[in-house]
């Protein structure tokens, strides 16, 4: 079978139609066509197209492709999907698919592993390679530590370029990528390094500490590695120095992880707002379920304490049957204007960028924003009041709550996701049902306090 021609549905390299001749060629059990098709693709894409089938296909593919998973396929996957693939594997098949793997991406293959799975991949690799995997595990979870990878390329600070040259030619095993060689002293403390781009366009006398980057400076191997990535994303870093107690140099964060890792930290912040933890379009429907049902009865608990206030004006609704049609714009109005300031704090706190220092002027501005935004709506909606229902304080009622809302809105989503970092708590995490009660009970008890007060 011809190899599948690409089309406009392609996804990362990988088209409807490629996955389609796949799956029939599972289903012929036909070996060499998978050995043609996936062998020669990016792990990336291979471990794109394992996502787009469903577990069940998943193993009849991984039964008959002949070539099997390598490490790169494996750090590729989504970390569930990770687990699931790595069950169907003999402990002999894992050893073999993450041995020539980076330090790095082996213990982020290690951590998750039962214990028979976890030996065997120990076994498989190099003495010294073991070494710096079990020490990395050593390592808190989210620390630079655990995240570096050991293999770099040092220089003593009083080469030249001559020489660096010469090392870096000779038999010496190097790393598959590297972008720098760090300078060390004697006692491998780091001084500083230059970027292989400098090394070859000078000659070969020239001083290597003469070439050094400005924007050098090392972590230590308990720094969160959010830091360190953040760190790297804002000096234009591409190799971050890790050193240990002693200051010496024990391995480095490249640019390539920093970025992945904080595009998993924005991916986490935006599902942790809607209430959603981890998961993946490949989770099973129980595990979603589990992970989903917390939050929901969480808000199902602020609905119900936001019904309280709105039975406490029972006897004004009853009164007005106008105010039950117009309470949820209100309130939704409200709750649309806080999820939007939420979202800017969060996003913020999670760069750095909102601080101690700025936190008042944030907030002063998105009250502003809110009050601005509640006296346009506030304009709107009480013409809205007057012609709908022909009552002129109707829409001054309905005016007022909303300008009161909008301001509450702004104010709370901003401060709640700042009082709750300041606590320990993660505001992406915990912000949202607290926006959502406040807004829910200021609109509704503003609305109907209002009306109680103006109407009957």
């Amino acid at each position: 079978m011809a190899e599948p021609e690409t089309t406009e549905d392609e996804a990362f390299g990988i088209t409807d139609r490629l996955v389609s001749d796949v799956l029939d060629a599972v289903g012929r059990g036909d070996g060499t066509y998978l050995s043609d098709v996936l062998d020669p693709m990016h792990a990336a894409d291979v471990a794109h197209l394992l996502e787009q089938i469903d577990a069940r296909d998943r193993r009849a593919l991984l039964v008959a492709w002949p070539g099997g998973l390598e490490g790169e396929i494996l750090s590729e996957l989504d970390e569930e999907l990770r687990e699931e693939v790595i069950e169907q594997l003999a402990p002999s098949e894992l050893a073999d698919a993450v041995r020539d793997l980076e330090s790095d991406d082996v213990v982020d293959l290690v951590e998750y592993l039962d214990d028979a799975q976890q030996e065997a991949v120990l076994d498989a690799l190099d003495a010294s390679d073991r070494v710096v995997v079990e020490q990395a595990l050593t390592y808190p979870e989210e620390s630079a530590g655990r995240h570096m990878q050991s293999e770099l390329v040092r220089a003593p600070e009083h080469w030249t370029v001559g020489e660096a040259i010469d090392y870096l030619r000779s038999d010496v095993v190097l790393p598959e990528q590297f972008y720098h060689i760090i300078l060390v002293d004697p006692r491998l403390k780091a001084t500083g390094y230059v970027t292989l781009g400098r090394i070859l366009s000078h000659p070969r006398d020239t001083p290597l500490r003469d070439l050094t980057e400005d924007t050098f400076r090392t972590f230590h191997v308990a720094q969160d590695v959010e830091e360190v990535a953040q760190a790297i994303n804002h000096y234009h870093m591409i190799t971050a120095p890790v050193i240990d107690d002693d200051e010496r140099i024990v391995g480095v964060i490249t640019i390539d992880d920093a970025m992945a890792f904080l595009e998993e930290e924005a991916e986490e912040d935006i599902l942790r707002l809607a209430g959603i933890s981890e998961g993946s379009l490949s989770d099973r429907v129980i595990a979603t379920t589990k992970r989903r049902f917390p939050w929901l009865a969480v808000n199902l608990v602020t609905a119900i304490f936001a019904s309280l206030v709105i039975s406490l004006f029972e006897e004004t609704i009853a009164g007005l049957v106008a105010l039950a049609v117009l309470m949820p714009i209100v309130a939704s109005m409200g709750g649309n204007a806080g999820t939007q300031s939420l979202t800017v704090a969060v996003r913020a706190l999670a760069t750095r960028d909102l601080t101690t220092a700025n936190v008042w002027r944030v907030i002063k501005r998105e009250v502003l924003v809110g009050l601005i935004n509640g006296l346009i709506f506030a304009v709107v909606m009480g013409v809205v009041g007057v012609v709908w229902f022909g009552s002129p304080m109707l829409g001054v009622v309905i005016a007022v709550a909303m300008v009161i809302n909008m301001v509450v809105a702004g104010l709370a989503g901003t401060v709640i996701p700042v009082v709750l970092e300041k606590l320990g708590v993660d505001p992406a995490l915990a912000s949202g049902a607290f926006v959502t009660t406040v807004t829910d009970v200021v609109g509704f008890f503003a609305f109907l306090g209002l009306a109680a007060m103006w109407l009957l």
